[in-house]
């Protein structure tokens, strides 16, 4: 017996990181002829820009194929909005915080740290700019050089989705685009969401413009269980141990920083935090 007609959605909350799993379910569904649409519930203040790109294509990928609407929670900022940008329509509440386009890099520096404890740390490189950015030792010119050369092409990669996403001009974009989080009733002023409305006036959009029944189901795709509940129970315990250890060793101001990035968001990351 054939699956009956439906409507997927597919919750992004918290931080996004690298989710191969996440986007094989999104792939399948799109994939899957009972799908008719897809709706993409967002709150999430960004992540890591691959994690970010990454599900980004793959909500294009759907998006070309079925129709998809983002209803966005309290925050659909930096890589959040980075995933909402292929939708057909992007709603949201007049105080959700979008937008905050943009890249971060971040490098923590315990070398004044280390030199207070006694410890001194030799580091071999193969040239002046393989060694940069270091944890223990500060950021020299050319590296910073460097390094703002490749957050500046992350963040053009950026902007490109939002054009062609949008549909607006690459001038415009970029005025808006300096990291700044807006409001809701501000992103639809300047034209980064479509609407304000909640779920209800989503499946309503859909019901209007792309024939999609308003009391058609819709089914959640939801990540497999952990084989066994001691797995997820002795990976959370073994994380705590991991901070423990780096906070009795460094103090709770890298610990701080390692908690907000989180080890999945090792490197430049589009995240918006106050």
């Amino acid at each position: 017996m054939a699956e009956p007609a439906h409507l997927a959605r597919l919750r992004v909350d918290g931080l996004i990181t690298d989710d191969s799993k996440r986007i094989d379910r999104l792939d399948a569904a799109r994939r899957d002829p009972a799908v008719k649409g897809l709706l993409l519930m967002i709150d999430s203040p960004g992540g890591s820009v691959t994690g970010g790109e990454a599900l980004h294509d793959a909500v294009a990928r759907f998006a070309r194929a079925k129709p998809v609407v983002v209803v966005m929670g309290g925050l659909g900022a930096s890589a959040g909005y980075m995933i909402a940008v292929p939708a057909a329509r992007i709603f949201a509440s007049s105080a959700t915080l979008t937008g905050s386009i943009g890249v971060l890099m971040q490098s923590p520096d315990v070398s004044g740290l280390l030199g207070k404890v006694g410890v001194s740390v030799d580091e071999l490189v193969s040239g002046p700019l393989k060694g940069q950015p270091s944890v223990v030792k500060p950021l020299s010119p050319a590296g910073r050089e460097m390094l703002q050369g490749v957050v500046m092409d992350l963040y053009n990669q950026f902007v490109d989705m939002v054009v062609d996403g949008r549909h607006m001009d690459r001038g415009r974009v970029l005025e808006l685009a300096d990291g700044r989080p807006y409001t809701g009733r501000q992103a639809v002023q300047l034209g980064l969401i479509d609407q304000l409305g909640d779920e209800h006036a989503a499946r309503q959009w859909l019901a209007g413009e792309r024939h999609l029944a308003l009391d058609m189901p819709v089914r959640d795709l939801k990540p497999h269980e952990p084989r066994h509940w001691w797995q997820a129970r002795m990976s959370g315990l073994l994380g705590d141990v991991l901070v423990s250890a780096i906070e009795t060793t460094f103090g709770e101001g890298v610990t701080k920083t390692l908690r907000m990035q989180g080890v999945a968001l090792d490197g430049p990351v589009a995240l918006w935090h106050p």
